[in-house]
């Protein structure tokens, strides 16, 4: 059923004549362009083409790897299952909805037709061309669409139980996707869990390598320096300030100062000049 689907899309996107695309691309590993190229008959620049087409739609993943030898790039692609039935979902979304509204204009709206020409008008074109085909110039005949509604609405069933198919396909394998994510969440939990353990043993061993020498040297420095004798703290005994004397106070016995002797002034004499000689 898948296959189909894919095949679908491929000639929607390029043409029926690359269905065969399909077979190579549809597998879990990618596929070299050469390979395909070979494999489908055709040069390299054809099968890249086509691939690129299909690329265009974001239909299908490459990956590049560059050879050592020639030192030129080689392409691998794998075609994108859940991505194409979403893209082939649209296109017959489209369809359906052009069918439904095909319908409801049948049923409400009044058509002609030139049974010369088989040229089909709704009324409002009819009526401008005066009911009259353009071509040849015969008379419009009202168009009976009950077959035609039969058609449309077979068609329409068609598409809507085709619809249902892809949307179940489209959910097996989003479930296969969620799947092989899981894996790939546990597995890089998986490595990172590892590569925190061996961190943390790489952690340990240097915190003991480090403890180990710090001890060894520890070692080293006490056989060189002499053991420091044990200080014992002497008691302190405080002795006892002796105690005070009692100060008597001296009686202060003042001593009598001498009177004072009277001080009697003494009498100024004054002397007489001496007499001058007469001559």
């Amino acid at each position: 059923m898948v296959k189909k689907f894919l095949e679908e899309v491929i000639s929607i996107v390029v043409g029926k004549q690359a269905e065969g695309i399909v077979d190579l691309l549809n597998g879990k590993k990618h596929v070299n362009e050469f390979i395909i190229a070979k494999k489908l008959d055709i040069t390299i620049n054809q099968t890249r083409n086509i691939l690129y087409k299909i690329s265009d739609h974001g239909l299908v993943t490459s990956i590049r790897k560059k050879d050592k030898k020639k030192g030129w790039y080689t392409y691998f692609w794998k075609i994108e299952i859940l991505k194409c039935l979403e893209f082939l979902r649209e296109d017959i979304m489209k369809k359906i909805n052009q069918l439904r509204n095909q319908i409801k204009n049948r049923e409400t709206k009044v058509f002609y037709v030139c049974e010369r020409c088989n040229i089909e008008m709704n009324e409002e074109n009819a009526m401008l061309n005066e009911f009259s085909c353009p071509e040849c110039g015969d008379v419009f005949i009202t168009r009976n669409s009950e077959k035609l509604l039969k058609e449309m609405k077979k068609m329409l069933e068609k598409f809507e139980d085709k619809l249902k198919d892809i949307t179940n396909e489209i959910q097996i394998e989003q479930g296969k996707l969620d799947k092989t994510k899981e894996r790939v969440i546990k597995k890089e939990e998986k490595e990172k869990a590892e590569k925190r353990a061996i961190k943390r043993a790489e952690a340990a061993k240097k915190r003991e390598a480090t403890k180990k020498k710090n001890a060894k040297e520890k070692k080293k420095t006490e056989k060189k320096t002499p053991a420091k004798k044990k200080v014992t703290k002497k008691k302190v005994v405080k002795k006892k300030p002796p105690k005070k004397k009692k100060v008597t106070k001296k009686k202060v016995v003042k001593k009598k100062t001498p009177a004072k002797k009277k001080v009697t002034k003494k009498k100024v004499v004054k002397k007489k000049p001496p007499k001058k000689k007469k001559k």
